[in-house]
């Protein structure tokens, strides 16, 4: 069966556009022009992916992502983020709230569609199961990677998918470097030029979640000019 990507946007145009190149990229396309028709949709449709506008009436695409993260059985959405607002701010805005990623309008839609292609891919790997279970331990860490859960301390800490990979990375890595373009390409499924603030988001907010003091980050490193890496194992 095709995948089901829903595509959120209050320009006809835009869907219009968008729904040919998805389509004919082999994928079903659902639409919706406002952001309460979309979580109706969510709701009822289940699809794989969904492409956000993020200005939009009745409830915008900030609001749609906070209720979809929130909500348990449509947590775990891919969410791919429409913007005509080329601020920094508002893109990482979009990313703290949950967003997987973001395109800046205009766009090239053949862009969209190898972005979709990307994220469908990392989300198909992240939920193959392992042959045996597979946990990673490091200090007060506890990742699981059949469950994708994490644990500090034997409490509960939620990641989004980004997030998890990236940690991932980072705890089967510990004290090697690991450079902006292998985490984009790992971790995102791609890298590209511009990513790098998307980047640097994630991993702000990745240090929120998991060290004592994110200002004076002692777990995940930055090697300025280069990229991060976990502190441990070799230097």
């Amino acid at each position: 069966m095709p995948s089901r990507i829903l595509v959120v946007d209050d320009d006809k145009s835009i869907l219009k556009v968008l729904r040919a190149y998805l389509e004919q990229s082999g994928y079903h396309v659902l639409t919706a022009g406002d952001g309460e028709t979309a979580l109706h949709m969510l709701r009822h449709e289940r699809p794989d992916l969904v492409v956000l506008d993020l200005m939009m009436p009745n409830r915008d695409g900030w609001e749609v992502t906070r209720i979809v993260r929130a909500d348990r059985i449509l947590a775990a959405t891919p969410i791919i983020m429409l913007t005509a607002r080329v601020e920094d701010t508002d893109k990482i805005v979009g990313l703290e709230l949950g967003a997987d990623d973001y395109i800046t309008k205009p766009f090239n839609a053949r862009e969209v569609v190898a972005r979709v292609n990307a994220l469908l891919r990392r989300t198909r790997l992240d939920q193959l199961p392992s042959a045996a279970p597979h946990v990673l331990v490091s200090g007060s860490l506890r990742l699981d990677l059949d469950q994708h859960t994490l644990a500090i301390d034997g409490r509960p800490v939620e990641l989004t998918r980004t997030e998890f990979n990236l940690l991932t990375l980072f705890m089967e890595n510990p004290g090697y470097t690991l450079t902006r373009d292998d985490l984009l390409e790992k971790a995102l499924g791609y890298a590209s030029e511009g990513m790098g603030r998307a980047l640097d988001t994630h991993i702000r907010n990745l240090r929120r979640k998991i060290e004592s003091d994110p200002d004076n980050p002692a777990t995940i490193q930055t090697v300025y000019g280069v990229g991060y890496r976990m502190a441990g194992g070799v230097p």
